[in-house]
């Protein structure tokens, strides 16, 4: 079942057709990667699903609810939930801070310091509550922006070049974590590391030039000729 669906989305800026009719879906319960050369599109696609652009022509569906027209603090209450490319956590805040003001805009109804360890929790950021989020590793401030969108109690969640900058064992810790996420949210994953994508991914689209290129499988998508000469390959 399509939890949330794109009908032919445009977004030009000027000449540049940064998102040129592109249909999408993502299921409920899946890993869905979006992967494609820079300047493709994908910022500004998943920009447009998350409300943080509104769109030029076509329709966003959630959950069979037409959101094209919600501002994007609306579409959070209704559980699209987004991480930024660049780590944007509140640095001069506490741990529990961070994640409490997320809550506080989430569709969690229980007490916000519940979710808050929850999320925390789920992260594997128990026990530093009141450390100041700036002086966190980077690897863990990545954790933190990601506990920070689980405490939105997301159906959707959006996670945008996530493992950027991370070392390789924390790569495999955050492969991990996006795996248990699922059936319970469904994930969108815009990623540059083929290996997170191949490994992590139950579907992907490619996206070239502000259109969908390919999609399928990882193994359909890896065997695709147009993709190894526009992407894989290069």
């Amino acid at each position: 079942m399509s939890l949330l669906e794109a009908r032919q989305l445009v977004r030009h800026f000027g000449g540049l057709r940064a998102v040129d009719g592109v249909d999408f879906t993502l299921a409920a319960g899946e890993v869905h990667a979006l992967i494609g050369p820079n300047g493709a599109g994908k910022t500004t696609f998943v920009s447009l699903l998350s409300g943080r652009l509104p769109v030029q022509s076509g329709q966003i569906l959630l959950g069979g609810e037409d959101i094209t027209r919600l501002p994007a603090h609306a579409r959070v209450r209704r559980g699209i939930g987004y991480t930024f490319q660049i780590t944007s956590v509140f640095p001069g805040m506490s741990v529990f801070d961070n994640v409490a003001l997320a809550a506080q805009g989430g569709r969690d109804r229980r007490p916000v310091a519940q979710v808050v360890a929850a999320a925390l929790d789920r992260v594997g950021l128990t026990g530093m509550e009141r450390e100041t989020a700036g002086l966190l590793s980077y690897g863990h401030q990545r954790l933190l922006e990601l506990g920070m969108g689980l405490a939105l109690a997301p159906r959707v969640l959006i996670l945008d070049e996530p493992t950027q900058g991370l070392a390789a064992g924390e790569i495999a810790g955050f492969k991990a974590l996006v795996r248990s996420l699922v059936p319970e949210v469904s994930v969108l994953l815009i990623e540059h590391n083929m290996e997170v994508v191949m490994e992590v991914a139950d579907r992907i689209t490619v996206l070239n030039f502000g259109q969908v290129l390919a999609r399928g499988t990882p193994a359909e998508v890896r065997a695709d000729p147009a993709v190894q000469e526009a992407y894989l390959g290069a």
